[in-house]
């Protein structure tokens, strides 16, 4: 058993955040039906992926988010794809869509058009700035939104361009907006037996988790001023920050200024007090890191971590993939995918004693499961035919079957 292995989820979403949000609903047992469009599936399927790279023809972006998901392949612009999915939405729990602000509505697939046929269904709608508004109709893609909602502005150095984060993180904050949100519809569900319509946008996650700048930056009327070193948050005094080691990096987060001045050496360090740290905070950077240079990172971190000091090495992904913490933690796995073969990714990064979430499907390709899905929703064997004839639902093994002729 799963926690939510009784819920029926239309994932209509692409790209990273709505795919991310649906696959941690999958992940904990909900059914998630991925509708994609016929021969072309989720956008990203198609797109560069890293280093130009594919694993065995599939996307390592479409595999990152798409796991225990089966996939429908249909033409949503058709009145048949149409009233099929007013069918499957009268039996469906959960409907997911990030296309564009009025998409859906147009496609005669909004909220309105859903929940005529089924009151209880919760719906969400997510987007890059919200259903309206002077910037309702801009892309909302996630290097736009690092830029738009403050993140660049703070991080990176005080001489050098504003600095996008190494993650897709505006987009998969937005993921877990979409996620506590829905779980909070369905509990509201369970006591009222309505459903609703939840609306997330990207630009309001990424300003939720910027709640203690903004707080600053509103009430004081104070902007910040990114640092010319390597002091990690631009409204942080030193030492808090990043110095290089004579093999690599290391971090030095907040700390007692007298134990760490002592423990480097640094007579000069102990003399500081609360305001030259943070009016001299590079020039103290400096200070600490000719320290730091003298030894490797192993050495620094294992004696200010003997002290009860806070400091961690800067891992790369590689080191990260081996890391002894993360194996203890089970953090990784990996799962057999009939095109890409084993695939190494993420394990699901939450533990539940009753109700233990695993990955039970692959990600799909498209239209792996068109037949097994809409059999499932009572549709008759002749109909499904007939739709796949008209280009209406695709199905892999028609494709296939097309593609080898």
């Amino acid at each position: 058993m799963s926690a939510l292995d009784h819920l029926t989820v239309l994932d209509f979403s692409h790209l990273l955040a709505g795919p991310l949000a649906t696959q941690m609903l999958g992940d904990l047992g909900a059914d998630i039906i991925k509708i994609e469009r016929v021969g072309e599936g989720d956008l990203y399927r198609r797109l560069p992926p890293f280093f130009n790279a594919r694993i065995n023809g599939e996307s390592p972006h479409f595999l990152a988010w798409n796991r225990n998901k089966r996939s429908l392949a249909m033409d949503l612009k058709t009145p048949e794809a149409r009233a099929i999915v007013l069918a499957m939405a009268a039996k469906a729990d959960i409907v997911v869509e990030n296309f564009r602000p009025g998409v859906m509505e147009r496609l005669g697939l909004g909220y309105a058009d859903l929940a005529a046929v089924n009151p209880a269904l919760i719906y969400c709608s997510s987007s890059g700035y919200g259903a309206s508004g002077p910037m309702a109709g801009r892309p909302g893609q996630d290097l736009l939104l690092q830029g738009i909602s403050g993140f660049m502005s703070v991080t990176g150095s005080k001489d050098g361009r504003p600095t996008p984060l190494g993650i897709s993180l505006a987009d998969q904050l937005c993921s877990y907006h979409i996620v506590y949100a829905v779980l909070a519809a369905l509990i509201h569900r369970m006591k009222s037996g309505r459903g609703q319509h939840i609306e997330v946008d990207m630009l309001r996650a990424c300003l939720a988790h910027q709640g203690q700048e903004l707080l600053f930056a509103m009430t004081l009327g104070k902007s910040f001023e990114r640092p010319a070193s390597g002091i990690a948050h631009s409204g942080m005094p030193a030492p808090f920050g990043v110095y290089q080691t004579s093999d690599g990096w290391m971090t030095i987060s907040m700390n007692p200024v007298e134990r760490l001045a002592e423990l480097l050496d640094l007579p000069e360090l102990a003399a500081c007090d609360a305001q030259r740290l943070w009016d001299e905070r590079d020039a103290v950077h400096a200070l600490i890191e000719a320290r730091t240079l003298t030894g490797p990172t192993a050495h620094w971190v294992e004696r200010l971590l003997g002290a009860g000091l806070w400091a961690g090495e800067i891992n790369s992904l590689q080191d990260v993939a081996t890391l002894d913490q993360a194996e203890h933690l089970r953090a990784f796995t990996s799962y057999e995918h009939p095109s890409a073969g084993t695939v190494r990714t993420v394990n699901i990064p939450v533990d539940l004693s009753e109700t233990p979430g695993e990955i039970r499907r692959p990600a799909p390709r498209i239209g792996e499961h068109s037949r097994e899905i809409l059999a499932g929703f009572g549709f008759a064997e002749d109909e499904i035919d007939a739709w796949i004839a008209d280009g209406i639902i695709g199905d892999l093994q028609s494709s296939a079957t097309e593609k080898a002729a």
